[in-house]
């Protein structure tokens, strides 16, 4: 039997999102055929009250939109658990070729971890063969050191690290992992960097030691460490930044360079940027201080910013709705909302902790009621809607006939027949009605 390659994907998130299911497809694609052992470790967000759902979401996720078995390797609090609690999880993940391990607090998940053998089992996946696939949270934890992003952007401590897995000890980078690095949901104050902001991100940088630097991976992006081929691959919408004492070095979406590539970066050499056609020159941008980072990720991230978060795609829904009604498009009006719908549906199993989905909906209750608003003339009486005009036409209509304008009469009733519309004089009076050809 062929051995499994040894694989760490590195995700800066959406993880169970749209924009990653063609990441994840290629990564079980390469552990072999099916079927292939693939568990969800449930530790980074064992503490919150809806752990099981998040579970229950990633496991459809896997099934419905990547289209692969993942079953949860359960251990979402190991101090104080039994010994078979521990056990049958650590077994589960031991048995697996594929690991994933996504969103909730770094910080709880490795006081979890260190107290198993848990740390042990995943470098053993990258030493004899596996993929181990760390996201956002979990993603913080893989480096030599990691950051407590809850006590620091969220309790407001000072910024500090702690020890992490060192996963990346085998590879020679001196790195601590940093997701969502190019974070923009602040608005008007700086959330880039896992919601660090810039000053903070220095703080941290001035206590590593001399040689260590950050591994910076955008939101809705992977980076794929092969440790067979000696090869880092970013795949998705951004980019991945070497950043070492303030300088950047960004490689874009579809790029491939070496781990060799990134110590060189880090220690301020220029790489060799290789793409799927060979030697790409220029494709991997470096720069100094905080406005530039900013400009080489905009560099690094994808154009289709459409498709980059279910915020992103609603705007642009909603947009796209707006025009439509400003056209008397019914029918683009209504394509809008029926898409949002669907992207609704599809971002549905994405584990990331926002408001993303109440704000979509927010948006799709906006478009209903706004279709519902110029839809109600339509949905009065049609009498109630015509019968003004046609009673002025048919007054017309009278004062001709008394006048003795019968060829006016005529003309008019004419016109109204054509328009669907029946005239009839009775004895008392004038009638008017639908034809019957004017109402099917």
């Amino acid at each position: 039997m062929t051995a499994s390659p040894r694989l760490l994907a590195i995700m800066g998130s959406g993880e169970t999102t749209p924009t990653m299911a063609k990441p994840h497809r290629e990564l079980f694609a390469r552990m072999g055929p099916e079927p292939v052992p693939a568990v969800v470790i449930d530790t980074p967000y064992g503490f919150q009250a809806n752990a099981e759902d998040i579970s229950t979401r990633a496991v459809s996720y896997f099934r419905e939109t990547v289209g692969r078995r993942v079953e949860v390797a359960s251990l979402l609090r190991a101090e104080g658990a039994s010994a078979l609690t521990v056990e049958a999880a650590l077994a589960r993940i031991g048995e697996a070729r594929w690991v994933f391990a996504g969103p909730g607090s770094p910080t709880y998940a490795l006081r979890q971890w260190k107290a198993t053998s848990l740390p042990r089992l995943l470098a053993d996946k990258l030493d004899h063969g596996g993929c181990l696939v760390f996201s956002s949270a979990a993603a913080l934890t893989l480096g030599h050191w990691t950051v407590p992003v809850y006590e620091v952007y969220k309790v407001g401590a000072d910024p500090s690290w702690v020890d992490g897995l060192g996963l990346l000890a085998p590879l020679g980078l001196e790195a601590a992992v940093i997701p969502h690095y190019d974070n923009a949901e602040g608005g008007t104050h700086d959330t880039r960097f896992c919601y660090l902001g810039e000053p903070r991100l220095r703080a941290l940088e001035a206590q590593l030691p001399p040689e260590a630097w950050v591994l910076g991976v955008d939101e809705h992006t992977v980076c794929v460490l092969d440790f067979d081929a000696g090869t880092a691959t970013v795949g998705g919408l951004g980019g991945v930044t070497v950043r070492r004492h303030g300088t950047s070095t960004t490689v874009p979406a579809g790029e491939s360079v070496t781990i060799a590539d990134l110590v060189a970066m880090a220690r301020g050499a220029r790489p060799g940027a290789r793409g799927a056609t060979g030697t790409s020159e220029g494709t991997v941008a470096t720069s100094d201080g905080p406005a530039a980072v900013q400009g080489a990720r905009g560099a690094a991230v994808s154009p289709n910013l459409a498709s980059r978060s279910l915020t992103d795609e609603a705007r642009r829904l909603s947009a796209m709705f707006d025009t439509a009604v400003a056209d008397r498009d019914a029918g683009a009006a209504t394509g809008a909302a029926l898409e949002l719908e669907e992207a609704i549906n599809a971002w549905s199993a994405d584990t990331a902790q926002s408001d993303e989905r109440d704000r979509a909906r927010a948006g799709l209750r906006r478009m209903v009621l706004r279709l519902g608003e110029l839809a109600a003339p339509g949905l009065r009486e049609p009498a109630a809607v015509v019968g003004p005009w046609v009673e002025a036409l048919l007054a017309e209509r009278a004062e001709a006939r008394q006048g003795r304008r019968f060829s006016d009469s005529d003309r008019i009733r004419g016109a109204l027949t054509a328009l669907g519309i029946e005239v009839r004089d009775t004895p008392t009076g004038t009638e008017w009605g639908f034809l019957p050809a004017a109402t099917d």
